[in-house]
């Protein structure tokens, strides 16, 4: 399965029925939920998934498009009754207001793809086909951004080609602040801090937003220019990472990563610059892409890897502010951040015929060495 995004460019009479289904969904969503909780107080059990599907006949949706917000409701309580018997904590559905809702989805049919897009009960849609949609279309998704911009979105279904191998060699991947990613040959892929190039910017929408007064037409066209400059941002930080992700796949055969966990990492420190390098999403990027670029994507335990001596493999700890290795056993001094690489390497490797898990066999870059050239784009 692979997504398509097009733009789209709706009339204003498509773009204010657009809106009124939206609040149709949020009135719809909420009815659900006022029966759902009702009836569970009263008899101690949820509405069954069809039992549900009948409280959404004339909505004034599209009928799939309805009982797709059924389905939504069910699936949800379900999750939270499957965490519940696990003792997970785990958040009930709750009501939302219109700018929680920001999708009309097509499971099945009620639209078809031309020179514009044909959607009940919409009609003809202006959109811009900017790449050829390959393989047969499941699914039809109409969003709408906080910019106010509209995107259709297909779930495309495709038949899967082998891919020619990546002859490559294989690198391990340390992923930092001061760059976004050190390879263990000494390369690095630089860390653009995109959300600096935007600050000034955004601190000024923020401040104009903040002075205009609540529920006015300022305070709206304040806040779409504000949601203006984040999907700026957003799109500057995800061409640049498209554009890394593919350079590197484009080169190995082989990426060792370590197996981090982002999210904890970031609310115990440096969480700002962690989610401004967007590690989850490159992570993310590089192992969607690596299937079609015929290279493959190894997870190592992450465990010591900056501590550990990459030739001797004796523990050494240090603070996040030393950025040099040095190893008072076999007398290594190598940069922090390349040692590590090279650990992930070493550990992505072991136990494979030709291994370098003792470090036979792999070239060690010296700190001496004149400095190796970023990887740009």
């Amino acid at each position: 399965m692979r997504a398509y995004r097009f733009r789209l460019y709706p009339s204003k009479w498509q773009e204010k029925e657009l809106l009124h289904h939206l609040f149709i969904e949020k009135n719809l969503w909420n009815m659900l939920l006022e029966k759902t909780k009702k009836k569970y107080n009263e008899e101690g059990k949820f509405y069954s998934k069809s039992e549900i599907q009948l409280l959404v006949k004339d909505s004034g949706l599209y009928s799939q498009s309805a009982q797709a917000i059924a389905h939504r409701l069910h699936h949800a309580l379900q999750a939270k009754v499957r965490a519940k018997n696990r003792g997970q904590k785990w958040g009930f559905p709750r009501f939302k207001s219109i700018e929680r809702m920001k999708s009309i989805y097509y499971p099945q049919s009620g639209f078809s793809l031309g020179q514009k897009l044909k959607v009940s009960p919409f009609g003809e849609i202006s959109i811009v086909r900017h790449r050829i949609i390959k393989g047969r279309i499941k699914t039809l998704t109409l969003k709408k951004e906080a910019s106010g911009k509209w995107h259709a979105i297909f779930m495309v279904e495709e038949e899967s080609v082998p891919q020619k191998p990546n002859n490559g060699p294989t690198v391990g991947l340390d992923l930092g602040l001061n760059h976004l990613a050190t390879l263990s040959n000494g390369n690095f892929i630089e860390n653009p801090r995109i959300f600096s190039q935007f600050e000034n910017e955004l601190a000024r929408t923020q401040r104009h937003l903040s002075r205009k007064r609540r529920g006015s037409h300022n305070r709206e066209e304040s806040k779409k220019k504000v949601a203006r400059v984040y999907e700026s941002l957003a799109n500057a930080r995800k061409d640049y990472l498209h554009k890394a992700a593919n350079a590197l796949l484009s080169q190995y055969s082989k990426v060792a990563m370590e197996d981090l966990r982002i999210q904890k990492m970031a609310r115990e420190g440096h969480g700002k610059n962690i989610h401004d390098a967007s590690w989850a999403l490159f992570t993310n990027m590089l192992c969607y892409k690596a299937e079609s670029a015929g290279s493959e994507i190894v997870f190592v335990d992450p465990r010591n890897t900056s501590k550990e001596c990459s030739r001797c493999h004796s523990i050494a700890s240090k603070s996040l502010w030393e950025r040099t290795h040095q190893c008072s056993s076999c007398g290594l001094v190598l940069d922090r951040d390349v040692n590590a690489a090279i650990n992930i390497l070493q550990r992505a490797t072991a136990g494979m015929a030709g291994s370098n898990a003792c470090g036979d066999g792999i070239e060690i870059p010296s700190l001496k060495q004149e400095a190796a050239p970023s990887m740009a784009w």
